[in-house]
């Protein structure tokens, strides 16, 4: 199945390859590790014992990985070979610098890798496109599925309902929400972030929409320059809105109020020394990228990665 990145470039949409788990404490470190000793892991009849959990979870843990940017794959395909991407080396290799998920900072990071990503396309939409503060899981499954067929993606309902629930369940805790089962039960650790509130009696969903203490600026200021790398390589300026308000960007998939987006841009310009800058033009808020080679936006992203790690 295929999407559109801000771009416009053609990507693969995943569907189905979480298996209806979210997933849990451990399991990207556990992957990352499988991968680096043996690319060929989630291949081999033996990978349950391995990793030590049941086969759908075998393939669930495979797609988390590759939903979250940690392992990668040269090839497209279910028996390609994979391994770890520098952010997955970074945060889980033998000297990963947060192999436990202890800093919330990397959970931060983790959401966008989500909905910025390839292998999680419902969760972009969900979090960058659809607009709606309140709202229940049916009226967000029906978004879901007029947007798959603008995109030309063919699909049942029934899988969109499924990916919506998947993905609600990424960030709502269980205490919140009715559950069938004592696997529904077990929250995400995205669950911490916050992000998502629900109530139980009503079904009713809610963005928590406004500044969030615990969203380190190195995190959104690595983020936003991926959105950058998407949206303006052959402009050296970026209205703030875009930043805030367009499809895709820091400010949508964080839910961040427009005082917030404005905070971190100007402690960027501090922590960039001055490559991304924040100016005022006859009332229009813009950023400017001064030094950047914007044709390798995003390996500033990941050196300004590193500085909040080191």
């Amino acid at each position: 199945m295929q999407s559109r990145t801000a771009s416009g470039e053609q990507r693969h949409s995943i569907f189905g390859g979480h298996e209806k788990f979210v997933f849990r404490q451990g399991w990207l470190k556990k992957g990352v590790d499988l991968a680096t000793e043996d690319p060929t892991i989630f291949t081999h009849s033996d990978a349950l014992v391995r990793l030590g959990v049941g086969k759908n979870m075998v393939r669930s843990i495979r797609h988390w990985c590759l939903a979250t940017g940690v392992l990668e794959s040269p090839s497209f395909g279910p028996k390609a070979a994979l391994q770890p991407t520098p952010l997955g080396t970074l945060l889980f290799g033998r000297e990963g610098r947060d192999p436990y998920l202890e800093d919330v900072g990397t959970l931060w990071l983790l959401h966008w890798q989500l909905v910025s990503g390839a292998y999680s396309y419902v969760w972009e939409l969900v979090f960058t496109t659809f607009l709606e503060r309140e709202f229940t899981r049916q009226r967000l499954a029906d978004f879901v599925r007029r947007q798959f067929d603008r995109d030309g993606i063919r699909t049942t309902s029934q899988m969109a309902e499924r990916e919506v629930e998947v993905c609600l369940r990424t960030y709502v805790p269980a205490k919140t929400r009715n559950t069938a089962s004592s696997e529904d039960g077990l929250d995400c650790p995205l669950a911490e972030l916050g992000l998502m509130r629900s109530s139980r009696e009503e079904r009713i969903y809610t963005f928590m929409i406004g500044p969030k203490p615990l969203l380190p600026a190195e995190i959104f200021g690595y983020a936003l320059l991926q959105f950058l790398a998407q949206i303006a390589q052959h402009r050296r300026a970026v209205a703030v809105d875009e930043c805030l308000y367009r499809p895709g960007s820091p400010g949508q998939a964080f839910k961040l109020d427009e005082n917030s987006v404005v905070a971190y841009l100007e402690t960027l310009e501090q922590k960039t020394a001055g490559s991304i800058r924040l100016q005022e033009t006859a009332g229009l808020r813009q950023l400017y990228l001064h030094s950047l080679a914007l044709d390798n936006v995003s390996e500033h992203a990941l050196v300004l990665l590193r500085s909040y790690y080191e």
